[in-house]
């Protein structure tokens, strides 16, 4: 029997799922209701099959309302810029963050397109007017919302002030000599990981 509902059910999901992947760009406009509507389908479809037992709540149905966009492009962009065991920037107001994603440098300004970026190793700017803060990222993803908030989620990071630029080269030079060592692919990975935190951390001392 639950074999059955389950196959049944999968069904209408599963094409749903595939809608929104293909209607992507829909999903990130400002079109979108701010609020959490039913999912429908999912409700007809267990009607159907156990009639008198009330339908599970849908992930959906347990989210906060969103804030709709604002009607015109905010001056400042809102950063939170969070570590699994701290809070470095809540709610602050900046006029542009440059992260490290995968695909390159990315720049951020107020009223950027709504974003999902991976990190890699590299360095955070956070620009104030005339002044800039530089933090060491490790990894980590970047969130821009349609609202001009960007949430900033990392591994790891520490203020670039705060780094010895003579035990970056040490480093650097130790990851490469285990690099041209390496016989695993495992010592490999863990050497080139120590080049590229290394060789982002000279760049940003040196630059």
């Amino acid at each position: 029997m639950l074999r059955q509902v389950s196959r049944l059910l999968g069904r209408p999901i599963a094409a749903q799922q595939q809608v929104k992947m293909l209607a992507g760009r829909a999903f990130f406009s400002t079109d979108v209701p701010a609020t959490p509507t039913e999912d429908s389908t999912f409700v007809e479809s267990w009607k159907k099959l156990i009639p008198n037992i009330e339908p599970p709540k849908t992930p959906s149905a347990f989210m906060k309302p969103r804030p709709p966009p604002p009607s015109s492009i905010p001056s400042k962009l809102t950063v939170n810029f969070v570590l699994p065991y701290e809070s470095v920037l809540s709610g602050k107001e900046v006029d542009m963050v440059i992260v490290p994603a995968t695909t390159g440098q990315m720049g951020v300004l107020p009223g950027h397109v709504p974003t999902i970026a991976e990190l890699k190793p590299g360095i955070l700017s956070v620009h104030e007017g005339n002044d800039v803060t530089k933090y060491l990222l490790s990894s980590g993803f970047a969130f821009i919302h349609a609202n001009s908030v960007a949430d900033i989620i990392v591994v790891e990071a520490v203020p670039i002030d705060r780094i010895d630029q003579n035990l970056v080269q040490k480093g650097l030079a130790e990851f490469t000599q285990k690099l041209n060592s390496a016989t695993t692919e495992l010592e490999k990975a863990e050497a080139q990981v120590g080049i590229d935190v290394h060789s982002a951390l000279n760049a940003a001392l040196t630059g």
